[in-house]
């Protein structure tokens, strides 16, 4: 029987590439988005068997609506991706600039979000053994991204999985993976086109692989952790270059 795989934010970018490569292992895939329909569309039209599904993650009845759309098209979840995520592009050293419902916002869908979906797609995994995986951020583990808001919602994510690596085994492995700069169109929307790639030039030159990521680098690991790491769990994964070992001063 097909397996079936739900992946929150998956208009574009990692969440985009992660449908295509399970769809290319074979699997069916929900494709859910917020805002972008045309960009989830574009997804579902390179993955065969595959429903596109609006659902706001920081609104509990959305997630739950979500998790059902695939229950009722293929009676059956076997993983998810909690990967939809949100920030605010905020210097560090500018402790004004971010305020308490900036943080909440943050907070609503990079935590509670992947939490409210766990929650929906809990006993379907169950059923079928399956496995999770929380898009989290090398910002997680040291100090650099976008906003002290969106680095601390990822390490909260970090201890968030591993929290329910133990609460969920042994019929569910929960996992994440911590990418550094990834060429997406989220760092080209923010910062535009010229500035995007410089700062990927940029990363490239500090970190021991020489390079950046891209979103098939992330989809590649979240697609092992899901279909053959059968011993890992409660884990971050760094797709980073080895920034983390090397953090930039």
């Amino acid at each position: 029987m097909t397996k079936v795989a739900i992946i929150t934010g998956a208009s574009s970018g990692i969440g985009a590439a992660s449908a295509v490569e399970l769809a290319r292992r074979g699997w069916s895939v929900a494709i859910n988005y917020a805002r972008s329909e045309d960009g989830a569309k574009a997804v579902a039209e390179r993955c065969p068997d595959s429903i596109v599904v609006r659902a706001d993650v920081s609104d509990d009845a959305q997630c739950r609506a979500l998790s059902q759309a695939a229950l009722d098209k293929w009676g059956r979840v076997d993983a998810l991706v909690n990967n939809a995520g949100t920030t605010r592009f905020v210097d560090h050293k500018n402790l004004d600039g971010l305020t308490a419902d900036d943080f909440l916002a943050i907070y609503r869908i990079n935590v509670v979000g992947a939490f409210q979906m766990t929650r929906a797609c809990a006993p379907a995994l169950r059923a079928s053994r399956g496995a999770i995986v929380n898009v989290s951020s090398v910002a997680s583990e040291i100090p650099v991204g976008s906003s002290i808001a969106y680095g601390a919602s990822k390490a909260a994510l970090n201890m968030m999985t591993r929290s329910l690596a133990r609460a969920l085994g042994p019929e569910i492995r929960v996992n994440a993976v911590c990418p550094g700069y990834v060429d997406t169109p989220w760092h080209h929307n923010a910062h535009g086109s010229e500035r995007a790639n410089q700062i990927a030039a940029h990363y490239a030159s500090m970190v021991p692989a020489g390079d950046f990521a891209r979103p098939d680098d992330v989809a590649d690991a979240i697609a092992w952790l899901i279909e053959g790491a059968r011993q890992v769990t409660g884990e971050a994964i760094f797709i980073d270059g080895g920034l983390h070992i090397s953090p930039p001063r």
